[in-house]
Formats: structure tokens, sequence, C-alpha cells
């Protein structure tokens, strides 16, 4: 599937642009943008500040102490603050959060059952892997995998698999721990980048990238493309879930939320631009298929090339 590529941000979030660029206002609309979730997560249900305030008085130390590599550097794009957090993802406040944020921000997929948005997102990606991948992988990475939400969801169907989830955040990491420990779920969890994983060349069969891309810069972006392209063994599969930038919810969304919207991710406009479909191939993998899987996300496979015996 080839579609068009607009390399040049679109007229209003270039305007956008230019409202952020002025830091009182910048930070009106990321307080506005938050009370806007935190409202929404309420009002269909999730408990979120009650589940925040319970995970507050854990001891998080050893949780922290597991994960955590000391020695890690963290690249320059992770330092920006994202999704209303001055500190970005580098804060026990974002991993607490996020859970009860991917619910809300979800809720509106699915207007008829806004309560199951984010299970039925994530079931819509998996049913589109387990019917696309042609095989029944083994070894299997989450890169990006934030609190291990997307990966117990490819532990569930893959039970059979040894699963691995990086991440640069310690604090999601830690989080990802405990809810690992509660659920008795055995999962190795690395701190580290995806675009720098450390881990051995062709060790896994799938690689499984799920909301991330637009959280990054375009070069961030080829690199770990690039990467998990190393990782993968001759026959594996990269799958990636994100924002469908063709979707006409984002070309028709209202200039408040838009603006809302964009006052929390830094990087949506070089994920817009990206010809996906071109750094994948550049990358080194087959041609991908790009396949609509809710009104505003999209679901991309491609594979590696298998190795015809001699």
């Amino acid at each position: 599937m080839t579609t068009a590529v607009n390399t040049t941000p679109r007229l209003a979030s270039r305007l956008v642009n230019g409202f952020l660029s002025i830091k009182p206002l910048a930070n009106l609309a990321k307080q506005q943008a938050r009370k806007m979730i935190v409202k929404r997560a309420e009002k269909i249900g999730v408990p979120w500040t009650k589940q925040v305030n319970e995970l507050r008085t854990l001891d998080w130390d050893s949780y922290l102490n597991q994960v955590q590599n000391p020695q890690l550097t963290y690249p320059d794009y992770y330092l920006r603050p994202f999704h209303a957090y001055d500190k970005g993802n580098l804060q026990w406040d974002a991993a607490f959060e996020q859970e009860v944020a991917a619910y809300a921000v979800h809720a509106n997929l699915y207007p008829e059952d806004r309560l199951q948005g984010d299970a039925k997102l994530r079931q819509s990606y998996h049913e589109l892997v387990q019917k696309q991948v042609a095989i029944e992988p083994q070894d299997i990475v989450d890169l990006g995998c934030g609190v291990g939400m997307s990966t117990f969801s490819l532990q569930k169907i893959y039970p059979q698999a040894k699963i691995t989830g990086v991440d640069l955040s310690p604090y999601f990491l830690a989080v990802a721990a405990y809810n690992s420990q509660q659920d008795h779920r055995e999962i190795n969890w690395k701190h580290g980048a995806a675009e720098a994983t450390g881990l051995p060349d062709t060790s896994f069969d799938l690689v499984s990238i799920f909301l991330v891309f637009h959280e990054l810069p375009q070069m961030a972006a080829k690199a770990i493309l690039r990467e998990a392209r190393r990782l993968l063994r001759p026959g594996g599969y990269l799958t990636l879930m994100d924002m469908n930038p063709q979707s006409q919810v984002y070309g028709t969304m209202p200039a408040y939320v838009f603006t809302l919207f964009k006052s929390t991710e830094p990087y949506f406009d070089e994920y817009f631009t990206l010809d996906m479909e071109e750094a994948i191939a550049e990358a080194g993998f087959q041609s991908p298929m790009i396949t609509p899987n809710s009104p505003r996300h999209r679901t991309i496979i491609a594979q590696v090339e298998e190795v015809i015996g001699d």
C-alpha cells in the first residue's frame, strides 16, 4: 500500500506552532490538556485519582533499583517535556498515570463502549498481527514498552514466547516490574534506548512497537527501524501501531482540541511528515503492509527477507 506523504506541516499545524512558541500560552495549553484528560477518565468510570494515589503509597525503591541502568545516557530528544509533564517520562507521575491516561485517550475511539476503547484498540492491532505474521514467534521484544501494557498484551496472544520489554524511563519500567510481579508474569525488563538496545544481533522473531513513533524526531525513528532490523532473525517481523496521518480525524479536529493535543506532543509534525514506508524500506525490510485499524490509527507490518538455503 503506497500513500502520498506530505513532508510539510499543514497550515493549521504551523499556526498552532506559533501559538505554542509563546511559553505562557504553551503552559496554559498543557494544563488544559491535562485537565481535559483527567476529567474524561473520571467521567467514563476510570478512577484516575484513586488509582494514582494508591500507586504513590507504595515503596518503589526496590523496583527502581531492579530495572535502572545508572550508566545510561539519555538522548537529548527524550529530555523534553512530554504529555504535560515538565520532566517528560523521567518522573513518577508519568509512570503512575500512563495506564489511566491510555484508557481516557482511547475512550473516544469507540463511543458506544468508551471504557473498553483502549482494550479494543489493542485487540485490533493484535488481530492484524496474528493474521499477517506467518510465524509463531518464540522471542519477542517490545520497544518503548512503557509500564508494560503493550508487553502484557503480547504475552497474552503469544504465551509460549520469551518476551523482553525495553524502555528509556526507569520509572515506567519500575511500574512494569511491579505489575508483572503482582500477576506472576515472567518478562525481561531492560532499561535502554529503542535505537540502541544493547541486545544481541538476530535474537528475535518479532519486534513490536506500540504508540511510540509519534513521540520521536525523525532521526530517532529511523534509528529505531535500523535497530529493529538488526535484532530480527531472517524471516522475522516488525509490527508497529501508531497514529494514522491519513486519518480524517486529525484534519477535521477543532482548533481548540488540536492546540491542546499538540501542546503535549513535541514531535507531532516530525511524525506526520515522515514517510514511514520509505523509512522501513531503507532500514532493510521488505515492502510493508499498512492497514488502518481504528478511526485514527494504523498498523504497519514488515518482514525481514528469509535466507534461502545453499
